[in-house]
Formats: C-alpha cells, structure tokens, sequence
C-alpha cells in the first residue's frame, strides 16, 4: 500500500495504525469504533479507486451476519467522516459514488524508505539515457568535475565561496568547462552523494568522463539514445 511503513498509513495530520487499529491526528489518539476504523482500513488498500457497497459488505458484513447492512454501513461511514471531520458534501478524505461506494481522495504520504527506494528506481531507469547539461547559473557553460576527489573538493571549496580554488582546478583541467546544452550520456547514478557519471557526447571534451549533481541534467531535454550513434571509446 502506498504511504504504509510497519503498518502505519499517514495523510494530511493524521496517522492511521493498522496493526493496533487506532486512528491519531496530530500525536492525539481519536476514538473510533470497531466498524468505521475497517471501513477505513479497506479504503485505504485502494486509495484513489473505488471500494463498493457490495466489497464492503462481503468483507466486512458476511452473509451470516443477521444486521440491516445499509443502516450500518452508513452508519460506519458518518462515524468515521466525523472522525476525520470530514464533509459529505465537499469531502477531502472519503467521497462518495451515489449507488456504487467509496473512494478514498486524500494523499498518502510516503515513508522516508519508500521514497528512497522509488529515487533509486527512478534513477536506475535514467542509467544509458542521453540528456543534455544545464549551465551553472547565468553562465553559458557547466562546470563538471572528473573524478569523485575533485568533485568533493569543489563542493568544500563553493562553501568557502574560494574563487581562487575553483580557478586552480579548472587551470588543471580537473574541473572541465563544458557548454549549456552540450549532450551527455548517464553512466552511473551516485545516490548517496546526489550526483551521476555521465560520458561527455560533443565538443572539446568528446569523449571524457565527468561527475554532475542532479541538479546540473536538464531534464526537459532528454535525448532518445536510440537516435545517437555514441561509440564510447575515447
């Protein structure tokens, strides 16, 4: 399920315990009977979709369960909009569908973990895509560092905002001048330190290897790889 980690499902101020089977909102434990917290439970197995009368019913009323289902039903869905104060009318939590059911529209918020590992995912899918480098700033060209060593060096030495630095490692081609919108392939992704190796694909750097941050890959402008005839040797 979406948003749920050790069986706990978060959204907007409120945390859902499915294991315990007790709702809280903002720390405070919020009562909720039996009945209504299911409900609720089955919901959020399929947030965004449509949970019907009929689903609710078979799980959570069986047929030899003598109860008038639609009086409890309803029922179970007031107590629990009450609960998240939530309104029929203009509902941000549970909506109804007039004669099918219920959906739940509030977005889920993902654990640390699951967002993690859908960066990763994410990521692992861009290693062999061709985009193109965005330029630092106003400047018309990106500054891309070699290996690892001068990449962390660099990053001590843009907090120590030491021009001189940076203007030493570029002298000594450990940090490369490479033109805004020069096309580059993706290597390797380097979660942890937020950046990728990417082999530059055109210009006086053709051909040589470089570490970006993320935030240096302009997205807006991928390449289909398919398109490009890249031999990697240098």
């Amino acid at each position: 399920m979406p948003g749920q980690s050790s069986g706990v499902v978060r959204f907007d101020d409120y945390e859902v315990d499915l294991r315990a089977g007790e709702l809280y909102k903002r720390g405070g434990r919020i009562k909720l009977q039996v009945q209504p917290f299911h409900v609720l439970a089955l919901l959020l197995e399929k947030p965004g979709e449509v949970v019907t009368r009929g689903e609710l019913q078979k799980k959570l009323w069986p047929a030899d369960t003598f109860v008038d289902f639609e009086h409890s039903l309803n029922t179970a869905i007031k107590k629990l909009r009450q609960a998240l104060s939530d309104d029929k009318k203009n509902p941000r939590f549970v909506e109804t569908l007039p004669k099918r059911g219920y959906r739940f529209i509030g977005a889920l918020q993902q654990s640390k973990a699951a967002e993690t590992a859908g960066r990763l995912l994410l990521h692992s899918t861009r290693v062999g895509q061709v985009t193109r480098l965005a330029s630092d700033g106003k400047l018309s060209f990106a500054l891309v560092s070699i290996d690892e060593e001068t990449a962390l060096e660099r990053e001590k030495l843009d907090a120590a905002d030491d021009d001189v630095g940076l203007s030493l490692l570029i002298a000594s081609q450990r940090l490369l001048m490479v033109r805004h919108g020069t096309p580059v392939r993706i290597l390797e992704i380097r979660e942890a330190a937020n950046r990728c190796q990417v082999r530059i694909l055109e210009g006086e750097h053709y051909g040589k290897t470089a570490f970006v941050p993320f935030n240096l890959l302009d997205e807006s402008n991928k390449i289909d790889s398919q398109r490009r005839d890249e031999s990697d040797a240098v």
